[in-house]
């Protein structure tokens, strides 16, 4: 990490994510099995509850918010030289005065960037995503599904040419899962002019989640989810050093004038 990137603090944002219909985020599997699922979902190896990587959220909520800057260009691939997945990822480099170390691009600034150029450095995430836990347990523990706090889901692609049948089975977590949801972003010293955009560039990018899917198989019904924030705090360094004075709760991510100016009076 740049070296002039220093911290003044953190915004927190803990809520619930709530899946409104079923949800695949698939798991890979080590062997095949006869009438076993033909692809599962992932799991905590310890309590085998299903879980939502952190990188699966953050991975989505990227991509959305690249889709909805038209001007970024697609320049990196992310797949393979047979099976291109084009991507955005820059180091559109700015600076405040002596400051050097602050991107231009509204996507690359908040979710991190590998330095397309060996002589670029790379540029580090300001939001972190953590992975959400299963909260309803005992919920979903009492649905009768035959399998443990989630269900099949039978479905069978026909070819529309010779009408052959192509049978197979997933493992979705059910309607009315909550699975608790943890977002922080650092606000470091270069962040201050680009604050704002930042918090309304996230908000645009969860407003859009909820319009579209989080994990496979989207277009077929899945993954609708509502991501709903009951916790959001801004937290300069002087909290984590004891001073509970310095921590400002806020009622929604829609007051971002506020959180502004607390950051703003130790800029």
């Amino acid at each position: 990490m740049d070296s002039h990137r220093k911290l003044m603090g953190k915004i927190i944002f803990g809520g619930t994510l709530e899946c409104l219909t079923g949800l695949h985020i698939g798991a890979s599997k080590e062997n095949v099995e006869i009438g076993a699922m033909d692809s599962p979902v992932v799991r905590d190896p310890l309590t085998l509850e299903p879980y939502i990587p952190g990188s699966s959220l953050k991975g989505k909520l990227r991509s959305l918010l690249e889709r909805a800057h038209p001007e970024l260009v697609p320049n990196r691939n992310g797949g393979t030289s047979s099976n291109p997945v084009m991507r955005h990822e820059c180091d559109d480099w700015k600076q405040y005065g002596n400051t050097p170390g602050v991107l231009e691009c509204p996507v690359c600034r908040i979710f991190g960037s590998t330095a397309p150029k060996q002589e670029h450095k790379n540029y580090p995430a300001r939001v972190s995503i953590r992975d959400s836990k299963l909260i309803n347990v005992e919920e979903l523990r009492g649905f009768d599904t035959g399998l443990l706090f989630t269900e099949w889901k039978f479905e069978n692609s026909i070819d529309r040419v010779t009408s052959a049948a192509n049978p197979r089975n997933l493992e979705r977590v059910p309607r009315g899962a909550k699975f608790s949801c943890s977002i922080v972003y650092d606000v470091e010293d270069v962040d201050i002019p680009e604050l704002k955009k930042d918090i309304s560039n996230l908000r645009l990018a969860i407003e859009l989640l909820h319009d579209d899917s989080l994990g496979g198989h989207g277009s077929r019904g899945y993954g609708q989810v509502l991501l709903s924030f009951n916790r959001i705090e801004a937290r300069k360094i002087g909290f984590y050093r004891g001073d509970d004075s310095q921590n400002l709760p806020v009622e929604s991510i829609g007051e971002i004038e506020k959180v502004v100016k607390f950051f703003e009076k130790t800029a």
